[in-house]
């Protein structure tokens, strides 16, 4: 156990409980060092329990667009609260939850019209998936094969592990998890030639192709090509297949428009939504669909519904978050997104060709720059990145040897360049103190 940063008198109580009684996620506890105790956030901006301020570069996984504790979201948190908490969703409905679909589809791509709400994104691609599967054998002619994308990451439950690519994540559960045709990844194959091969073989089978659109989150920020999601959607939509848009990390403007779909002009069959749904404030997945097929569950046969639901689906105070947050796509926003691209673009170029660095990638506000190092998710250079870029007030949690910056709508320029100046300083040569509390490591 690394050495904490407080003396022996003042260790906070949420650490010894912590050691005690908690399990963390992506985190081997036999050597992990102590987890660093956040008391309060702000913006950009994470403080801990001494009042030190970090800077929050990756949204704290992905999910907080608009900054941290932004006023509008948390006062209609509260005044929700006050009015309805929770309540079933089968049989019942309620304003937020209805207000939120509507407002969801007048944004999300034509043609989905149909909102399924869950818990977060690997539930919302489950719902996806279960959805597809059953459209087809609603109307007698099922179809079990998904095919998804080699380096693909879609979530931890059981389905979304069985569409994600098969790895350190998944080597453990590899007999329980169900067949997947897998698909070049499109930043180094030809995934539409293997896609036209897959059809020729078996398209009377194939029920669905899930993507990451334009963008391999998990699997190394890997960025791919517009033209090769319109081929996909071509294809699929001309062998009666659904296409399915994992915008779980994609949605809400981190790749520049609204969706990632709505860069190349395509509409999915299923679209999955969650990370940024709230601002990043409260749990909540979304699962849109196309009444096409909403259709192929109404019948008088009562087998025929949707048997999938979860205690706090569409739970009013999470959809009131989404609706506030929603509220703040604005012009406002669309200039400090393409603020943040700019300089994402920027500070990338300046490392493209630097000594250590492999290659750099972008897209929307997203950068990335990979190592050369040993690749891989497990390659130790991440480690020693974060634990560096902790130590110097910058919260970076590379994906093995791709470190990326990904930080909420409201980060300056000059909180973005300090990022980077953290990631070429540790190009340079520099490393954490020897005794400094590693904190984030594993994504």
């Amino acid at each position: 156990m690394a050495a904490l940063p407080f003396s022996d008198e003042h260790v906070p109580p949420m650490l010894l409980h912590d050691a005690a009684h908690v399990w963390h996620p992506y985190t081997q506890h036999f050597n992990a060092p102590m987890p660093v105790p956040i008391a309060r956030a702000a913006g950009s901006w994470l403080y801990d329990a001494q009042g030190r301020p970090i800077l929050d570069a990756i949204s704290s996984w992905w999910v907080t667009t608009h900054g941290h504790c932004r006023e509008e979201i948390v006062e209609a948190i509260a005044e929700q609260a006050r009015t309805l908490d929770q309540v079933i969703f089968a049989g019942f409905t309620h304003e937020p939850a209805t207000a939120l679909a509507a407002e969801l589809v007048s944004r999300l791509p034509r043609g989905l019209t149909r909102v399924f709400y869950s818990d977060d994104g690997s539930t919302a691609v489950e719902v996806a998936i279960k959805l597809s599967l059953q459209s087809f054998a609603n109307r007698g002619t099922p179809r079990r094969l998904v095919a998804a994308l080699e380096n693909a990451y879609h979530g931890d439950t059981f389905g979304a592990m069985a569409a994600g690519a098969r790895g350190v994540f998944t080597h453990m559960y590899e007999p329980l998890l169900f067949e997947v045709a897998r698909l070049p990844d499109p930043s180094v194959g030809d995934t539409l030639a293997a896609l036209d091969a897959l059809i020729a073989s078996r398209g009377q089978e194939l029920a669905a192709v899930i993507v990451e659109p334009l963008l391999l989150g998990a699997g190394g920020m890997r960025v791919w090509d517009e033209s090769v999601l319109q081929g996909i959607r071509e294809r699929t939509q001309s062998a009666g297949v659904h296409l399915i848009a994992d915008e779980v990390l994609t949605g809400f403007g981190r790749t520049g428009p609204m969706f990632a779909c709505d860069r190349a002009d395509v509409r999915p069959d299923l679209l999955c939504m969650s990370k940024g749904l709230t601002g990043g404030v409260l749990p909540l997945g979304a699962t849109a669909a196309t009444e096409d097929i909403f259709d192929a569950f109404r019948s008088e046969d009562r087998r025929k519904t949707f048997f999938h639901g979860h205690s706090y689906t569409a739970n009013p105070i999470a959809c009131a978050a989404a609706l506030a947050s929603l509220q703040l796509f604005d012009e406002e926003c669309e200039d400090d997104r393409v603020r943040i691209e700019v300089a994402q673009a920027t500070h990338l170029a300046e490392l493209r060709g630097v000594r250590g660095v492999k290659a750099v990638r972008h897209i929307g506000t997203i950068g990335a720059v990979e190592l050369e190092a040993g690749e891989g998710y497990l390659s130790e250079v991440g480690r020693e990145l974060a634990a560096f870029a902790l130590q110097e007030g910058v919260l970076i949690r590379p994906l093995g040897n791709v470190a990326y910056c990904l930080p909420p709508y409201c980060t300056t320029d000059d909180e973005i360049a300090q990022v980077y100046e953290v990631m070429s300083r540790f190009l340079d040569g520099e490393r954490a103190d020897p005794l400094t509390t590693g904190g984030p490591i594993d994504d």
